[in-house]
């Protein structure tokens, strides 16, 4: 029978070894449903992360030649092992992050299938070869390993997000040194117990936990590290930006989103609008992907807002490991002051709320699923990434009127729209600025699909065959096979 117990004492990974909490600084892990310390996380002191760091060094000569059909069966073994844990492994986040239960192992779902395509793709490196430009020389490009890589991965989805970039730097033949959120730990934990446990060698995959700010500028800024691969938000993203180019190291950023969502008059109302609560208020709107603001042409503006808003009134709002909740709280309490801030703006420039706009109860960080209409151009809600369950809706007439809306932010993660015309489709597709286009359909992060933001969303891909180039050096070899 599967543990469901939270590990009070939470867990570091250096080197092949387990180190805890005895002799280090701790910081207390908060389950944000009901505001309660349920573990205590060790803080990496600066030798810990430097001996992290050599780790990575010293066991990147051996696994970068290790061959890709034996990283394969280690990745492979790992994800069996996430998958017979998922029970512990999915009550762990539901208690650290706040999602509901399903939701949790529906993360688990795409971690599985991560870490086996990595495994797949690790094997298929390919290089090319070119025409001979005289007798006896060849000439060629190979893939290698780019060297050991520090990986950062937020809170909102956080062994998914840490699955992607560790299962496509190891099957590259990278070692890793990752620092997960503070806030949602153990699910870490198991995801580098379960490449422990599946025969991963000492110190190609090490983890930290501490100051973000001192870990990330000490990994980056140390000689070792020659990739950086960070997800999270845009200013963050930006200074760890400066500080890889600054040591002319590369950098992979998916960065903050503000995704439009475009639904013309053609549409079946009520079956867009059901469409569009699902994927807005998931994981309580702290998805980078979420539809973040609504473009409704408006002979069914109003039809579609009332909708909207009953459908969201409706969600089960409350513990994700209660039965039947679709929607747990937010993830910390800056994230509850952000999203009763932004309501507020919009309430005093004239806004008009049709459901939620307030925080439920006094424990935990709960807010009801919110919708708005009548914002005003300049609000906070439509400059900054919400990450939080508020909805703007808005009208508009014109084609070329929602595409100005739609690109009006220096946001391009994804977009959507909603059309049964392949004219319309295709001119959206062609004049969004965004790196991930939904025509119909909302969809989540996939193995096999790159994620690349345009603007200030991010830089270079993470996900499909894309996503494991980044942590791969291209070479070019020319050989005379002759004597000389």
């Amino acid at each position: 029978m599967a543990d469901l117990t939270y590990p009070r004492e939470l867990l570091l990974h250096i080197g092949g070894e387990w180190r805890g909490c005895q002799g280090r600084a701790t910081s207390a892990v908060v389950n944000p449903a009901t505001c309660e310390e349920i573990g205590r996380l060790p803080v990496a002191s600066r030798a810990d992360v430097q001996e992290a760091a050599d780790a990575a060094g010293a066991a990147f000569a051996s696994w970068s030649r290790t061959s890709p059909w034996q990283r394969d069966r280690v990745l492979r073994r790992a994800a069996t092992l996430v998958d017979e844990r998922r029970n512990h492994i999915a009550h762990c986040l539901t208690l650290e992050n706040g999602k509901p239960l399903a939701d949790s192992h529906g993360e688990i779902d795409r971690v599985v299938e991560t870490i086996g395509w990595c495994a797949e793709e690790g094997k298929r490196a390919y290089g090319r070869l070119m025409p001979p430009r005289a007798p006896g020389l060849s000439q060629a490009t190979v893939k290698r390993a780019v060297g050991p890589v520090a990986a950062f991965v937020p809170w909102n989805f956080p062994i998914v997000l840490a699955a992607r970039k560790v299962a496509a730097a190891l099957a590259a033949g990278c070692t890793v040194v990752l620092k997960p959120a503070e806030e949602t730990p153990a699910s870490c934990i198991e995801l580098v117990r379960a490449f422990v446990d599946a025969g991963l060698p000492s110190g190609v995959l090490n983890l930290v936990f501490g100051v973000p700010a001192d870990i990330s500028r000490q990994l980056i800024e140390s000689p070792v590290i020659r990739k950086i691969s960070f997800t999270g938000s845009v200013p963050v993203g930006r200074l760890l930006a400066t500080l890889a180019a600054q040591q002319l190291k590369p950098a992979t950023m998916e960065l903050g989103g503000h995704a439009p969502v475009v639904v013309f008059d053609d549409v079946d109302v009520d079956k867009v609008a059901a469409e569009c609560v699902a994927f807005k208020f998931r994981n309580a709107g702290q998805v980078c992907l979420s539809p973040s603001r609504f473009f409704v042409h408006e002979s069914i503006a109003d039809r579609f807002t009332t909708r909207f808003a009953e459908l969201a009134r409706a969600i089960k709002v409350g513990d994700g490991l209660q039965a039947g909740v679709q929607m747990g709280p937010l993830n910390n309490a800056r994230r509850l002051e952000a999203a009763q801030a932004l309501v507020a703006d919009v309430a005093q420039r004239g806004g008009r709320i049709h459901a939620g706009g307030e925080r439920l109860g006094s424990r935990g960080f709960f807010f009801a699923p919110t919708v708005m209409s009548q914002v005003a151009h300049d609000c906070r809600l439509l400059r900054e990434e919400p990450f939080c369950p508020v909805a703007p809706v808005m009208s508009f007439s014109s084609m070329d009127e929602v595409m100005e809306r739609a690109n009006g932010t220096q946001m391009g993660l994804a977009a959507y729209a909603f059309t049964n015309r392949l004219d319309r489709a295709h001119e959206f597709s062609e004049r969004i600025e965004a790196g991930w286009i939904g025509i119909n359909n909302f969809t989540p992060a996939l193995a096999d699909a790159p994620i690349a933001g345009a603007k200030d969303s991010g830089l270079g891909m993470e996900g499909g065959p894309e996503g494991l180039d980044a942590y791969l050096q291209t070479r070019f070899i020319s050989q005379l096979n002759r004597p000389t």
